[in-house]
């Protein structure tokens, strides 16, 4: 038995290619924080048990139950339990909407909060209303636009601390096909960007959106025959699609004060993007606010237990 600090709860964002979890102790300070890549899309639905033991098996008691909040992937259709979505507009879903699953280890107690949906236009979320609770606990009654960047990049419009509405973009995931398994990758960098070439294609992009089709194979071209560096063409590449994406979203969510969840090189990518609109964006840590989200929908959990014990 490892002789780790057991953790008084575990918290967990199971996304769809990775697991993170964070084992807290009582006063809310973490004794591990963990990430594995047995996300959503790796598992069938009898191997999410045991990929979760896998990383917090010795931060459980040996007796006794030990809570797990679980936001994310765990609860969508392919995943541990389906868990259904609660309609937008809405405050974000608590410990209260969750839903238990019966795990096969007596020692854990397993809670996966709630997605958000919209009927019109179709829109789901899984995950990122966790963090929009976190940033909600920071900023209460907030009315302004989230950006939540990453494969699949949500826009979210919040009044008075609920989502009112949120659109998808697939901007990150469609980089990642054209850079991986287009003619494209021929001739892109791929790590170093070229930012002036990026705020270039954004700045495009704003007085034109609609020339992303053409602009697109430029890219390949330029690289043969006019001598467009693979740093200047990955940066034109994510500035096309950033700026194409920024183009399509603003006459609907408003520009004026945006928060970006997220700290990572993505999330400065948009920070650069909406800059090139005028907009200064507020760039805060997306681990910090998720961790921030499950601890509040663990500590009503923990009020709601005890005020069983009580009654």
């Amino acid at each position: 038995m490892s002789s780790h600090a057991k953790a008084a709860w575990i918290a967990v964002d199971w996304g769809t290619s990775n697991l993170r979890i964070w084992g807290l102790d009582p006063a809310g300070n973490a004794v591990a924080h963990r990430i594995s890549d047995k996300g959503m899309g790796a598992l069938s639905r009898d191997e999410f048990e045991p990929a979760l033991l896998e990383l917090i098996g010795d931060l459980l008691e040996s007796d006794g139950t030990t809570p797990i909040i679980i936001c994310g992937m765990a609860g969508a259709r392919q995943g541990w339990l389906e868990v259904p979505y609660i309609s937008a507009p809405c405050a974000p879903p608590g410990i209260a909407e969750a839903t238990a699953v019966h795990a096969q280890d007596p020692r854990l107690d397993v809670r996966i909060l709630p997605g958000i949906m919209q009927s019109d236009p179709a829109d789901v979320m899984r995950g990122e209303e966790t963090q929009i609770a976190g940033f909600l606990a920071e900023n209460p009654g907030h009315t302004g636009t989230l950006c939540l960047p990453g494969t699949h990049t949500k826009w979210v419009a919040l009044r008075g601390g609920r989502v009112e509405r949120f659109r998808t973009c697939m901007t990150g995931e469609t980089f990642a096909l054209l850079a991986k398994h287009s003619v494209l990758r021929h001739g892109l960098s791929a790590d170093d960007v070229d930012q002036d070439a990026f705020r270039k294609a954004v700045t495009e992009m704003a007085a034109a959106p609609q020339a992303l089709a053409v602009e697109l194979f430029g890219i390949r071209a330029a690289g043969l025959v006019a001598g467009l560096s693979p740093q200047a063409a990955a940066g034109r590449l994510s500035g096309l699609l950033i700026g194409a994406e920024l183009a399509a979203v603003r006459d609907e969510f408003d520009f004026a004060e945006v928060c970006l969840l997220g700290s990572d090189r993505i999330a400065k990518a948009y920070q650069a993007a909406l800059d090139c609109h005028g907009c200064k964006a507020r760039l805060l840590d997306a681990d910090t606010i998720t961790l921030s989200g499950l601890a509040l929908a663990y500590s009503h959990l923990s009020v709601s237990s005890h005020s069983g014990a009580r009654s």
